[in-house]
């Protein structure tokens, strides 16, 4: 039985309690979050302690992992402080929104035998995985081109964009993991295209809300990103990949599997899943059940720090590539 800290009882940190309480070989021994009430309604649900403070929660031999899902801003301060008292790791993403400190945090945990993975949960969604597996089973050949499609069902307020990060560090970065995860190569060369098309308030604070980005690897491969944070008819989630022998898809998630046919319809799908803990909720339970498993028999976390890293990286880039007005080369 893997025992965990929790720290954060907002959103995500309620799904994360809700998914190690149906694991079978994990177990909520405390939750922390600076505003006590989340925290005591969050354990009083899963049989767990509420932490005075982090340190209560590391200073206990019996915890062996913690699963952070606070604001970015305490990523790399948990971290740190986790690893330190030898517990095993869970990090949602980003791992911090400034890369300096990213980078220093790197060079920080270098080393370290302890696991910590980055919660890129769409590595583990059923569709994305098994496109992955059929292309490295050779199924369509050599890869060409990839195409990534991800679209938000609507915009969030603006008070958070004003503090997310900017759209490549709090939404692409999946998308910027999923290419690296997908394409079997590093990106070598970045160009990123961007606008506030969805409402002109987004501009004023300093974000975009719909982008194009295209990277290439060493051996020619390309792959298109492209990302908005409105899709009027549901939370749009699809990777194709084309080989020279053929296609792959990854779909949308419906409401339902229903498919309706009538005499004035050829065909009418249920509606999209409209919120990412619904579309991804496999994956959520499929991301913390790899993990429990990698720590207890010992084996390779991912994804690791180093894809954390990596992702943000092509974040940054697109960022500078935007800013520019010019390819970057990585």
């Amino acid at each position: 039985m893997l025992r965990f800290a929790l720290f954060g009882a907002g959103r995500i940190g309620r799904l994360h309690a809700d998914t190690l309480s149906r694991h079978p070989a994990a177990q909520l021994a405390y939750v922390y979050d600076v505003h006590r009430p989340s925290a005591e309604q969050v354990a009083g649900l899963h049989g767990a302690r509420v932490a005075t403070d982090v340190a209560e929660a590391l200073a206990d031999p019996a915890v062996d992992a913690v699963l952070i899902a606070s604001s970015t801003d305490t990523h790399v301060d948990l971290l740190e402080q986790a690893v330190k008292a030898g517990k095993a790791v869970l990090c949602e993403k980003p791992i911090d929104l400034d890369f300096a400190r990213v980078q220093a945090c790197r060079q920080q945990l270098e080393g370290t035998d302890r696991p910590i993975q980055i919660g890129f949960n769409r590595r583990f969604d059923p569709g994305h995985l098994a496109l992955r597996e059929a292309l490295q089973a050779g199924e369509i050949g050599n890869l060409e081109q990839l195409i990534i499609t991800s679209r938000d069902p609507g915009l969030p307020s603006l008070d958070y964009l004003r503090s997310s990060g900017g759209l490549f560090r709090d939404m692409l970065i999946h998308d910027f993991d999923m290419a690296r995860f997908i394409l079997g190569e590093e990106p070598v060369k970045l160009c990123a295209y961007g606008s506030a098309l969805v409402a002109p308030e987004v501009a004023e604070v300093g974000d975009i809300d719909s982008v194009m980005v295209i990277l290439e690897t060493a051996s020619g491969r390309l792959c298109h990103i492209n990302g908005s944070r409105r899709a009027c008819y549901g939370y749009d989630q699809r990777i194709e990949a084309l080989g020279s022998r053929g296609m792959l898809v990854s779909g949308n998630r419906h409401r339902t599997p229903l498919e309706r046919y009538s005499d004035n319809s050829a065909a009418a799908r249920e509606p999209l899943m409209n919120f990412f803990i619904d579309r991804y909720e496999e994956a959520y339970r499929a991301q913390v059940g790899a993990f429990v498993t990698a720590v207890e028999q010992g084996a390779a976390i991912q994804p690791s720090f180093e894809d954390g890293y990596q992702a943000q990286r092509l974040a940054e880039a697109a960022i500078e590539s935007l800013r520019s007005g010019a390819s970057v080369t990585l």
